[in-house]
């Protein structure tokens, strides 16, 4: 298994820069026929999901499709998938960031009843609390 970074994901996903989308098209495809797949962390996740909303404004559904396509390929594999498919549910209809949105769902999936936070619109998904 191989961890790709934030930069080799967001290229591979946006294809802005043709020399880099190649290296890292050419870097997954190498893997899979190897047998191996790519490993996703939740931070580079993360980091993907701020870099295509800040850097390239992409709206927030287009984000959410281009990360389903993501947990949807057999050759993916990432950090807690359950908790990144719960937040990307509760992301699609939330005003929190997604980021609340994955802490709440990670935090959940590891036995906390809920997750304290100042963050009023974080507060609002259904594993938080106002501190």
């Amino acid at each position: 298994m191989l961890g790709v970074d934030t930069n080799v994901l967001v290229r591979f996903l946006v294809q802005d820069d043709e020399a880099q989308f190649e290296k890292a098209r050419k870097l997954i495809k190498r893997e899979v026929a190897a047998g191996r797949r790519i490993f996703v962390s939740q931070l580079v996740l993360l980091e993907t999901e701020w870099v295509l909303r800040s850097r390239y404004s992409l709206p927030k559904n287009l984000i959410i499709e281009a990360m389903s396509r993501l947990l949807d390929a057999t050759d993916v594999q990432f950090e807690d998938e359950p908790a990144i498919e719960e937040a990307l549910f509760v992301w699609k209809d939330a005003t929190a960031d997604f980021a609340d949105c994955l802490i709440g769902a990670q935090n959940r999936r590891l036995g906390c009843r809920a997750t304290a936070s100042f963050d009023v619109k974080a507060c609002k998904l259904p594993w938080f609390i106002a501190a």
